[in-house]
């Protein structure tokens, strides 16, 4: 099944679900190396409705938020990887710094973020207000961050190469 869209075809396939009174959910970040916190989030997130979309931070908008070297792994290898989830319904890619542009388009019920953000902090929070729509904290406590990963990986190198 195809699980990654255009946020024109998403727009319309979304307004659809709505119409079946599908409860929406939109998740967002950058997936960049996926691990465990990553797999709370979004399956914690897809708890709070009944369509999950991921909006996935584009190769371009990721090099913005993370600098030099990032992303490890390439957009559409980070889309075929979130699409494999079970608990994943759709797959989007966005180019902007934020997901605003995203969630005024599709405006899910909820937009789900991970536990480094409190309600008052999740930058898209007065987007969300204006179309009604509920933000949601899920996860639980943040462990790792993907720079944190990408630290040890590399010290794990740099202390086989001294050894």
């Amino acid at each position: 099944m195809k699980k990654i869209y255009s946020l024109d075809e998403l727009t319309t396939i979304i307004e659809k679900h709505k119409q079946g009174g599908d409860q929406i959910v939109l998740a967002n970040g950058c997936f960049d190396l996926i691990h465990a916190g990553h797999i709370r989030y979004l399956r914690e997130s897809k708890k709070k409705g009944d369509i999950l979309i991921v909006a996935l931070n584009s190769d371009s908008s990721v090099r913005k938020l993370k600098g030099k070297g990032r992303p490890i792994l390439l957009e559409k290898e980070r889309g075929k990887i979130i699409a494999s989830f079970y608990f994943v319904d759709y797959v989007i890619f966005f180019d902007e710094f934020r997901v605003e542009r995203v969630l005024i388009a599709l405006k899910p019920h909820v937009h789900a973020k991970g536990s480094d953000y409190t309600v008052d902090t999740v930058p898209e929070r007065e987007t969300v207000k204006n179309y009604g729509g509920e933000i949601a904290i899920t996860g639980g406590p943040k462990i790792k961050s993907t720079s944190e990963v990408i630290q040890e990986i590399a010290a794990k190198f740099k202390n086989e190469k001294e050894s």
